[in-house]
């Protein structure tokens, strides 16, 4: 009986220490409240565990109206050394601390709800925060304006939006909201050669400004009037000088200029979306929209079969990172008189053109040009498909001759003969009679015990042989190589996924995109840096036919690459990597090559 009243006291001491290590984890909320928090900015909510060194999971799901983002956290735990009495004592305080980007779109008083936070398997819920989010002021000093190259077009026809943001006065920080960017309906890309925002001096209704302007291009994925929502910035303008003891100093520095916040909008956009027709598609189109040419160069055009012929092609248009390499096995006449490598070189762009460059080699005499190549596209114009092609570029081929060794020496087996016999019977004419002959008989035995003759063939067979086995051992071919690297392809994402850090991809998410096209070029011997959006889309269905994860893939790369101007509402976090890591397995799992 004393032993069952043992084992109970044990497991009522066990639970009462359970119980107390975990009252010991504290877990609030916290937002920065000595400043001013205002409408359509983002601000940074604070969840902090006290009492534990790793990372919680918050449910994000009572902050969907501030759409939310990870800003990663870290350990921040502190130790302290007391000492007593001669006695040491050493106090870890354990905390960790995890952060979010919210934004808060509506001025007047706001409430962040309690979260819960799972620690260590137990669930903990935050306090509450209170908030007053301020509508900045309005003013004259600045000024925003949006236009789009295009007030009605096609589904997956580029249009370009372009902001010019007017500055009258002096500013410090600011910060642009512009929905269309974020937006669901739209693919979002640079344009072509366009860096940072550009900045310049220009005279605006009658005033001197600073105009600092970027345009990004917006692709559609849906039909019907889109609402691209009133797009706004806010800046904190200068407004006065503060007088202090150290006038001086400050007025040097510039560090007693009074800011104050304030916020201007740009009248809001709508675009119509109309869709392609399904009719009258032509062979070869994969979704070119808007407006292209295509022309064609080659040389030198007086060639033997055989002959390197470069052949380049021009494709200019108002998007170019869409246009894709002409399909040149393709075409019936250039694939059956032309030798036509299947590895291709990576195109270029040069004075808003895209360049394609490529080496080929008519195979037969009978060929007289290089035939049209075709480019079909939708004409947003003319409302139709069309396809457009290049001019035939003439050729005059002619059959390679052929040297025997009767033609060399001289004897009369050919027509060529008699043209070397012109020159004193060619070269086996050059000496006759018996004196001309030598005694060479040759013996075996002497070659293989003579030092001398052992020397002339032994060393350069063992070379041969050392040659044979070191290749054999150490060379592969460039087809081994793309499969080696298609092998390794997951992996290597994988691995450079999980390198990713909370704060890399808070900071910088295009780096998660970089990371997914670069899987894209491995495993599909694809150019990972000329792949949009799209194209992964369009690899990953050819190869595997899950549309549904190439889908996801895709819109994955484009909110990255949109957070650029503006907050996504998709979370750039450690569930997002893993998202993504599933998605590379299983497109390689799926992939048929």
């Amino acid at each position: 009986m004393l032993k069952y009243w043992i084992y109970i006291l044990a497991l009522i001491a066990m639970t009462f220490v359970g119980v107390a290590g975990a009252a010991d984890v504290k877990v609030f909320a916290s937002v920065d409240a000595s400043k001013d928090i205002y409408a359509g900015e983002s601000f940074t909510l604070q969840v902090i565990i006290d009492g534990f060194d790793q990372p919680g999971e918050v449910d994000l799901s009572p902050l969907a109206m501030f759409n939310p983002q990870s800003a990663g956290g870290g350990n921040t735990s502190q130790t302290s050394i007391s000492i007593i009495n001669g006695r040491t004592t050493t106090n870890v305080i354990k905390r960790y601390v995890m952060n979010y980007t919210l934004t808060a779109f509506k001025a007047g008083p706001v409430s962040i709800p309690p979260l819960t936070v799972t620690v260590d398997g137990t669930r903990y819920q935050t306090n509450p925060v209170e908030m007053n989010i301020v509508q900045p002021g309005t003013t004259d000093q600045l000024e925003l304006e949006t236009t789009l190259s295009e007030q009605k077009c096609y589904v997956g026809q580029p249009v370009v939006l372009t902001v010019k943001f007017y500055i009258y006065t002096g500013i410090g920080d600011y910060q642009f909201d512009i929905p269309a960017l974020s937006s669901d309906a739209f693919y979002v890309e640079d344009p072509e050669g366009a860096g940072q925002p550009k900045q310049y001096r220009v005279n605006r209704r009658n005033r001197q400004a600073v105009m600092l302007t970027f345009s990004k291009v917006l692709i559609p994925r849906r039909t019907g009037e889109i609402d691209l929502g009133t797009a706004a910035v806010s800046a904190d303008v200068a407004v006065g000088r503060a007088r202090s003891r150290d006038a001086f100093f400050d007025d040097f520095f510039g560090r007693n200029v009074q800011y104050k916040r304030f916020a201007v909008n740009a009248k809001p956009l709508k675009l119509t979306v109309l869709p392609l027709p399904q009719q009258e598609v032509p062979e070869g189109f994969y979704g070119l929209v808007g407006r292209y040419t295509i022309s064609a160069d080659a040389g030198p055009t007086e060639v033997s079969v055989g002959d390197p012929i470069t052949l380049t092609i021009k494709i200019g248009g108002e998007y170019l990172k869409p246009v894709q390499w002409p399909g040149l096995e393709q075409i019936p006449a250039l694939a059956d008189n032309f030798k036509i490598p299947s590895q291709k070189a990576s195109p270029t762009i040069e004075n808003g053109f895209k360049l394609f460059t490529q080496t080929i080699r008519a195979s037969n005499d009978k060929v007289t040009e290089i035939p049209s190549i075709p480019l079909a596209y939708f004409d947003a114009d003319q409302g139709k498909y069309v396809v457009a092609k290049t001019e035939p570029i003439k050729l005059e081929v002619s059959p390679t001759k052929i040297l025997t060794t009767a033609d060399v020496e001289g004897r009369d087996f050919s027509p060529l003969s008699r043209e070397v016999e012109a020159v004193k019977y060619g070269l086996s004419a050059n000496y006759e009679g018996p004196d001309c002959l030598q005694d060479v008989s040759f013996s075996l035995l002497p070659a293989l015990v003579l030092p001398g003759y052992l020397a002339i063939w032994g060393l350069p067979l063992t070379a041969l042989m050392v040659s044979v086995i070191t290749k054999t051992l150490l060379h592969t071919t460039p087809g081994q190589e793309a499969k080696k690297r298609r092998r390794r392809a997951a992996g290597k994402a994988v691995g450079r996924l999980k390198k990713i850090s909370a704060a890399q991809l808070q900071s910088n998410p295009e780096i998660l995109a970089e990371t997914m096209k670069q899987y894209i070029g491995d495993r599909f011997d694809k150019v990972a840096g000329s792949l949009t959006a799209d194209d992964c889309f369009e690899v990953i269905v050819s190869y595997t036919g899950d549309s549904e994860s190439a889908g996801r893939f895709r819109d994955i790369i484009g909110d990255c690459e949109a957070s650029r101007y503006a907050p996504v509402r998709r979370r750039f976090d450690a569930a997002a990597v893993e998202n993504v890591i599933s998605f590379v397995r299983t497109i390689d799992k799926k992939s048929k090559l």
